[in-house]
């Protein structure tokens, strides 16, 4: 008999849906997938083991498939490859759609690889069967509800489906789902199956490292020049939404330096901490000698999308531009008050160096010297321990890479912080800004960097994805998650909610009156709950020597509110309450 060798893979006692297995994570590999998440289960046992045997694959397990997609969500945004994400069939699958719509939110190449039963076993009250085709519905940038592996269909089609499919995600980045079903036998057996006939036609295709079909991507660069003479001369404004290249970002701020214009960097713009940064704009927005100055820009030029800044959205929605471009290489609106005029889809790379050279210009505004006042109320209220001392503290103290939960941690760690002369990579889930997989989406993150790694969140966040806390305990490099615990949804009370009767505390804010120390344990992490500014710097230094720590931060839950009001107070001068 002959055997079949793909990149380390033998048909050695294999059924033939090992073939077809084989063949996918063959021609994946060689369109760019190096790592594939699988979770346990008995159906998808030809994928599994086509991925476990393959040489160049790296194989990352976890029981929790939410947890799973999360996790390869990180791991593709970190290392600008597709990721494959195996799964059994039923809900298994069902458990990745939180991932799979954040995926599709941030345009990143997720590849859904379900396990399924055939369609005789649908509908007649089979085990674990439940209708996956199209499981992601709108979601998805590619869907393919495959037939069960058989020798009268060409191999060819199952690499053509593969190349066209990923073709189309590299076109449009985003997930992809492939439903594969299978029929039994799943597991090796003493029955070998021969599949040399099978696979003769492929011909080169078994002996080269290409893929079978070539699908090349050609993007045409939108030119600017004719207009950008006159669009440069105006008094304009820069604002960067999220960019995860940080080469990218800095070119941004070189291009700030050279019009003169004002630069408003988000925390998840890899220049937040630049010191040509505004930094603290969203407070300095309280400022309404800030705000008319800001409001003396004629044009705006944004790049990225998704802004976590309510203040400064709703500047932009406000303002009468002249003109408003917009740069982000996803084919998306990202455009929430429809205030763009011209929408660039590039990379921001592509569109400043396809810019004529310009000689640097004096900055038209006075904004840097405005925002003083407001830099130095933000000092003095980050001095003692509470959300916003800590969240103050760590953007200084970071190091590596920083993930950023959602909720409050996200508005804090974008409203705080001094300029830094050392990088610091910053993340953050903001394509539907759910709390789900928060911890999840980090450690994937951690898995390919060779820095540190710091996770901030809330305690509902922690609470939401506690499972991933097993994978934590894994990482190769220092790895430090800090939870800030005010007891529930202290966000809260912050928003419009009703707040007669219980409503607010039962409904909104949930208390769960829970500590993490026991979770720590459980999981075999380090634990700290440090009880001031210095204890917690002491605390994080010492994290960032190795292991994995959890420092809890306990606060009172009406703390960090009060906190942002008396501050907004001070800000925009009014007397504060006594």
């Amino acid at each position: 008999m002959a055997t079949l060798v793909l990149s380390g893979f033998s048909q050695e006692h294999a059924t033939f849906n090992h073939v077809w297995s084989a063949l996918m994570l063959e021609e994946l590999y060689r369109l760019g997938v190096r790592d594939v998440m699988v979770a346990p289960g008995s159906r998808s046992s030809p994928l599994t083991m086509a991925a476990s045997e393959h040489a160049g694959l790296r194989c990352h397990c976890h029981f929790d498939e939410r947890g799973l997609g999360f996790m390869a969500l990180g791991i593709a945004r970190g290392s600008y490859r597709p990721v494959v994400v195996i799964t059994t069939s039923g809900t298994a699958v069902a458990n990745l759609y939180p991932a799979v719509v954040e995926a599709n939110l941030l345009g990143v190449p997720l590849i859904v690889l379900s396990a399924d039963r055939p369609i005789e076993l649908l509908d007649n009250g089979s085990n674990q069967a439940i209708d996956q085709r199209d499981m992601f519905s709108r979601h998805t940038i590619v869907h393919h509800d495959l037939p069960p592996p058989d020798a009268e269909i060409k191999a060819a089609f199952l690499l053509s489906t593969i190349d066209q499919a990923v073709d189309q995600q590299r076109r449009m980045p985003g997930p992809i789902h492939i439903n594969c079903r299978y029929r039994e036998p799943l597991y090796p057996g003493n029955c070998l199956v021969d599949g040399s006939d099978y696979l003769a036609p492929l011909g080169n295709w078994l002996t080269t490292s290409k893929p079978w079909s070539d699908w090349p991507t050609r993007t045409a660069m939108p030119t600017v020049k004719s207009d950008w003479k006159a669009f440069a001369q105006q008094r304009g404004l820069i604002v960067v939404g999220r960019i995860d290249d940080s080469q990218q970002a800095q070119q941004i701020v070189e291009l700030s330096k050279q019009l003169g214009w004002s630069l408003l960097a988000d925390i998840q713009s890899q220049i937040h901490f630049d010191p040509h940064n505004l930094i603290h704009f969203d407070l300095a927005l309280h400022d309404e000698r800030f705000s008319a100055e800001l409001a003396q820009a004629e044009v705006l030029l944004q790049f990225g999308g998704q802004l976590i800044s309510k203040r400064l959205t709703q500047f932009i929605a406000q303002q009468p531009w002249q003109d408003a471009w917009l740069v982000d290489p996803l084919p998306q609106r990202l455009d929430p008050d429809y205030c763009v005029k011209r929408r660039l889809i590039c990379q921001p790379a592509d569109f400043i160096a396809d810019l004529p050279t310009h000689t640097e210009q004096s900055p038209w505004h006075q904004l840097a010297s405005l925002q003083r006042r407001t830099s130095q109320l933000v000092e003095e209220r980050c001095t003692t321990f509470s959300e916003l001392g800590v969240c103050h503290q760590l953007a200084q103290q970071a190091e590596g890479q920083l993930f950023v939960g959602n909720s409050l941690p996200a508005r804090l760690m974008n409203m705080l912080g001094t300029h830094r002369q050392t990088p610091l990579q910053v993340f953050a889930n903001r394509g539907a800004s759910g709390i789900d997989g928060l911890i999840a989406t980090a450690f994937g993150l951690s898995c390919i960097c060779s820095e540190p790694t710091t996770i901030v969140l809330g305690d509902t966040s922690a609470l939401h994805d506690l499972n991933s806390l097993a994978l934590v305990k894994q990482a190769a490099q220092p790895l430090v998650v800090v939870i800030l615990n005010n007891d529930g949804g202290s966000i809260f009370h912050m928003l419009p909610v009703p707040k007669r009767g219980d409503l607010l505390e039962r409904y909104y804010r949930q208390p769960h009156g829970l500590s993490f120390e026991y979770a720590a344990k459980m999981f075999g992490l380090g634990y700290s709950a440090p009880n001031s500014l210095d204890a917690f710097s002491a605390a994080y230094t010492e994290a960032l020597k190795a292991g994995v720590t959890l420092i809890e931060i306990n606060v009172p839950h009406q703390q960090v509110a009060d906190g942002l009001k008396d501050l907004g107070e001070e800000i925009r001068g009014e007397p504060r309450e006594q």
